[in-house]
C-alpha cells in the first residue's frame, strides 16, 4: 500500500480514474479524470475540459474513483 498520495499516483496504471487535491494560492482545488501519464515532477489527468498537468509537489491527497455514472438521456419536450 503506497504511503503517500504521490506514491499512489505513481503506482496507478494510465487510464485509472482519479481525483487529486492540490494546493493552489488561497486554498485547494480538486482535479477529477483519467490518469494519462506521470513523470518525476507532474501527473497529467484528462478531465472533461481537457488535459490538466498537476505538479506532484502540490498534491496533498489522491485516490482512485469509480467510473462516472452513465449519462441520462435528453429530456423530450411533452406535447
Amino acid at each position: 500500500m503506497p504511503s503517500s498520495p504521490v506514491e499512489l499516483l505513481r503506482s496507478l496504471a494510465p487510464g485509472t480514474r482519479v481525483v487529486v487535491r492540490r494546493r493552489i494560492e488561497g486554498g485547494f482545488a480538486d482535479t477529477l479524470g483519467d490518469l494519462v501519464a506521470h513523470d518525476g515532477a507532474t501527473v497529467t489527468i484528462r478531465t472533461r475540459r481537457g488535459n490538466a498537468v498537476v505538479l506532484l509537489e502540490d498534491v496533498v491527497a489522491a485516490k482512485p474513483v469509480p467510473p462516472p455514472p452513465p449519462r441520462r438521456a435528453a429530456r423530450r419536450p411533452e406535447g
